[in-house]
């Protein structure tokens, strides 16, 4: 495998073994995913030259797996045409997912692995809470360095204009009326096809729900599902309150250099909500053992809810497969387009499996009736034409120079300081050194200078580790390097002075 995959072409999931030669890999990889509906009829791969570069195969090997799949009947090619995937009937995992039989009102018990009975569903009360007062939005900051948000001055304005010209100009009547609660079929048929090839997920359109966002999707299942929720330590400190809100327990799930200590799960929790592909905020993808833990506990009775929350942004390797292409049928999968599109838009998905998508459907119905249309048709027609692959390249492009920028400039800026995790993602955690400044007084001298991030420590269920948590995809590309000089001398100044505990 190359080291650059910043740079790809269509995005494809792959995964080669060598063992029996590079081609005999290519071909295996290639029939598998067309077999399991991962790479959908009609898709078209890459050209020779340019999978070929991507996975550090030469042309001719390439073309020696294609050659091979077009005479077994998986791959279709014309003279001056791309190769596209073949109508083949699909065969292995795929048939594993039946279509979706649930209707809207269908309250019937999720299906429990093992013979074990299910307790009857319930929506937990939600718990009193004292009177808050909503703070104002913040103004915009001279230094914009929050974590969490994309460069949206790069938003892709003439795809994003151009698809929903035709959109506007193509649609019946009809998409202007009420729609189906989990979302219009266009998208959830396009990200269907998406995310097999991209992530390796596994779904159909029917398990597929579009919402107004990662935070709706996260209170819907919540809503849906009863008993103690696991939460990684560190993770989210918003996402733990949307959870906690809902009235369940949540039990710590401690993270280390192997990603979530999955081992740890007991059979009484009943869902654990993991970032595989990337933990949140410590940067390290869950390790194969453990992945393989999560999958048998999963299948025991639990259930596993996978945030992919920055899936696509990996910048040293291809990126690591989604977690839901090992169990589908006992995991949650949740995407959105708040970092590779802009947090505005208000669109995520789930990925449901077949037992709770009549509750989670009907969840959805009494939360909204159903998520805007017109930014789903325009989403369907981005993926489908791939404006949506190639924003996504460029942006990783992008984001990569950012990153090596931040990872030369801090680290002399702050020597002792660590910055772990930062193969993939928009955002570094700054762990700071025992001898360092304090976290505190980073803050503030940050505040004096209008630099704008988030500290680390509130992202531990107890009490956390010290740190900065840095954002380097907020900032327009003029902007950019200025906010990272700022911080860089904010760092270099208070490096020196003693460290002091924060209160």
């Amino acid at each position: 495998m190359p080291k650059d995959w910043a740079g790809s072409g269509v995005d494809l999931h792959l995964e080669i073994s060598t063992a029996d030669g590079r081609r005999r890999g290519l071909e295996d990889s290639l029939r598998e995913a067309i077999r399991d509906g991962r790479l959908q009829p009609g898709t078209r791969l890459p050209s020779t030259r340019a999978l070929a570069a991507e996975l550090g195969l030469a042309r001719g090997t390439v073309s020696a797996a294609y050659d091979q799949l077009v005479a077994e009947g998986y791959l279709t090619t014309r003279p001056g045409s791309a190769t596209e995937v073949a109508d083949v009937s699909p065969r292995g995992h795929a048939s594993a997912i039946p279509p979706a039989a649930a209707t809207l009102h269908d309250r019937s018990a999720p299906a429990t692995p093992r013979g074990r009975a299910a307790p009857a569903p319930t929506i937990p009360g939600t718990p009193s809470a004292p009177e808050v007062s909503i703070p104002p939005m913040p103004s915009a900051p001279l230094h914009d360095l929050s974590p969490g948000q994309p460069d949206v001055s790069a938003f892709p304005t003439r795809a994003w204009l151009r698809a929903t010209r035709q959109v506007l100009s193509t649609a019946p009547a009809g998409v202007f009326g009420r729609c189906d609660p989990r979302g219009r079929i266009e998208l959830r048929a396009a990200l269907t096809g998406y995310l097999a090839r991209t992530r390796g997920v596994l779904t159909t359109p029917d398990l597929m729900v579009i919402t107004t966002g990662f935070v709706q999707a996260l209170n819907l299942l919540a809503t849906v599902i009863d008993g103690p929720i696991a939460m990684e330590d560190p993770g989210h400190d918003f996402y733990r309150e949307v959870v906690r809100r809902t009235g369940h327990e949540i039990v710590p799930l401690p993270v280390d250099e192997l990603g979530a200590q999955v081992g740890t799960l007991a059979s009484a929790t009943a869902a654990a909500i993991v970032t595989p592909a990337h933990q949140y905020p410590m940067g390290v993808p869950l390790h194969p053992h453990r992945r393989h833990v999560l999958r048998e506990w999963a299948i025991g009775g639990g259930l596993v809810v996978e945030d992919d929350y920055d899936g696509e942004f990996r910048y040293d390797r291809q990126p690591v497969g989604a977690f839901q292409g090992t169990a589908p049928e006992h995991v949650v999968y949740f995407g959105t387009t708040s970092q590779t599109l802009a947090p505005s838009l208000r669109l995520a998905w789930m990925a449901v499996p077949q037992a709770l998508i009549g509750r989670v459907t009907e969840a959805k119905l009494h939360a909204d009736a159903h998520t805007e249309v017109l930014g789903q048709l325009v989403l369907a027609r981005l993926i489908e034409t791939h404006d949506y692959d190639r924003h996504i390249r460029a942006a990783r492009l992008r984001y990569r120079r950012r990153r090596e920028l931040l990872i030369a400039r801090l680290g002399a800026a702050l020597p002792g300081a660590t910055l772990p995790g930062v193969a993939a993602g928009l955002r570094a955690l700054l762990l700071l050194p025992d001898d360092g400044p304090a976290e505190i007084d980073l803050l503030d001298a940050c505040e004096r200078r209008g630099i704008a991030l988030r500290p680390a420590s509130p992202l531990w269920h107890g009490t956390g580790q010290e740190g900065l948590l840095i954002g380097y995809a907020a900032a327009s590309e003029r902007a950019y390097p200025h906010a990272l000089e700022a911080l860089a001398k904010t760092l270099a100044e208070l490096g020196g002075r003693p460290a002091r505990s924060s209160p």
